[in-house]
Parts: C-alpha cells; structure tokens; sequence
C-alpha cells in the first residue's frame, strides 16, 4: 500500500476517534445539564416519563410476565413460546407440547 494511503487512513482513524470523543463529551455534558435542571426544580425522572420505569431502581415489575404455552412431558420443563426454541421442540410439532 502506498505511502500516501497510509496517511489518508491515519487521518481517517484520528478523525472517527475526535468523533466518538467529541460525541461522548457532549453527551456527558447533555446529561449533566439535565440533572442540574431536575435538580433546580426538584424533579424525578418519573415527572418527565411517567410510563417509564427508572433503570436505576431496578424493578424489573414492568416486564410482562407470559404465561407457558408448552411443556416437556419428559421432565415437566416449560417455554412461553418466546425467544430461542429448547432443544426438546426444536423441529417438532409443537401442537403434542400445548399446556
């Protein structure tokens, strides 16, 4: 590769890297900016978002808890029918697994 090109690349990586730092230092800025606003006005989060649950109390009571559709006859196992297949309907018919 030439010499030129090295260069160029060079620039290109110091420039995607000013990038990410600059997009980082704004956006730690941008979340100070709003917790002094919360803060003066004696605000929580909830008072903005009140359909949101706050990630930093940790309740997880705002996922919707599925109710089983089937279940391993072999070992009584269940799955709701979301997410990945488990091995044992993995290519079956799942209609001989219905709860």
């Amino acid at each position: 590769m030439s010499s030129k090109i090295q260069e160029l690349l060079k620039q290109k990586e110091a420039i995607e890297k000013a990038i990410i730092e600059e997009k980082e230092r704004r956006r730690f800025e941008g979340v100070e900016k709003i917790k002094a606003i919360l803060e003066e006005y004696d605000l929580e989060i909830n008072d903005i978002f009140p359909n949101r649950v706050s990630k930093s109390k940790g309740s997880d009571s705002s996922i919707n808890k599925v109710a089983p559709k089937y279940r391993n006859p072999e070992n009584g196992n269940t799955w709701t029918g979301r997410g990945k297949e488990p091995t044992w309907i993995a290519g079956k018919d799942r209609t001989l697994f219905l709860i």
